[in-house]
């Protein structure tokens, strides 16, 4: 199946670029694997700062700040239901999996562990992997989305299986950290075949400033004097960013006839 991406794609001139970096791509996740040392989950991750129970809802804040994601999820899952002829099936697929993803959040923060920590990546691999589909099918190919969310689906969820039983983040990290520099590339490389694409970068801002909130858990908590912690703003910056696409898929128009 792989082999056959490439044949559709190698088919029109207009992909050559892309070929080049998914070449690229592939040649860096191989000079990790072999340069690297494993990366491992550090134990502390689980340790967050906002532990509150309110009511029965252990850890509450971190819990209940993943509504936002079901919320945009159901609302983008509807507009594409309706719009059926103007959106692929990746976008469905998006906002399938950030309501997956606000459930196995949930789930996570009830009770933050290694094994619960699973059902909170593998719904985030599924946004991931399908948000770039969607947009190679939007603005590059839409003949090759039978074959790229198959492929891309399987190896984000084979990225969190692989750290599951190896215990090493490398391949997981490289998912997540590939797909949103690729993104940003094929912004630059490809004419849009849609208006209000910039709401794509504004998402990236958001998410960008998502990690550095969560990387500041109790920093965050201690200067807002208990009102929020870094973690549970993570949450609320990273719907934004799903937000904005939202947005941005609402908004906008073809400039002209669908690719491929």
């Amino acid at each position: 199946m792989t082999f056959k991406i490439f044949d559709v794609l190698a088919n029109n001139s207009r992909h050559k670029w892309l070929i080049r970096i998914a070449l690229i791509f592939i040649f860096l996740f191989i000079c990790l694997l072999l340069f690297t040392n494993p990366i491992y989950q550090n134990p502390d991750y689980h340790l967050l700062i906002d532990n509150r129970q309110v009511f029965f809802i252990p850890n509450f804040a971190d819990v209940i700040s993943n509504l936002p994601f079901a919320m945009i999820g159901l609302a983008g899952l509807l507009y594409c239901l309706r719009n059926n002829s103007e959106t692929s099936l990746s976008w469905r697929i998006y906002f399938i999996g950030l309501i997956l993803v606000a459930a196995g959040s949930s789930y996570y923060h009830w009770n933050p562990n290694n094994q619960t920590l699973v059902w909170d990546r593998l719904p985030m691999t599924v946004c991931f992997m399908s948000l770039l589909v969607a947009l190679l099918v939007d603005n590059v190919s839409a003949e090759a989305e039978r074959y790229l969310l198959p492929v891309s689906l399987l190896l984000g969820a084979g990225s969190v299986i692989y750290w599951h039983y190896t215990g090493d983040l490398r391949f997981y990290a490289f998912i997540q950290f590939g797909t949103l520099a690729a993104i940003p590339l094929i912004l630059f490389l490809y004419k849009s075949q849609y208006t209000h694409r910039y709401y794509l970068l504004y998402g990236l801002v958001f998410y960008a400033l998502a990690k550095i909130l969560e990387l500041n858990d109790s920093r965050i908590f201690e200067l807002s004097t208990g009102l929020i912690s870094g973690h549970t703003a993570k949450h609320l910056f990273a719907a934004a960013a799903t937000y904005c696409v939202y947005l941005m898929l609402k908004k906008r128009s073809s400039k002209n006839c669908r690719p491929g």
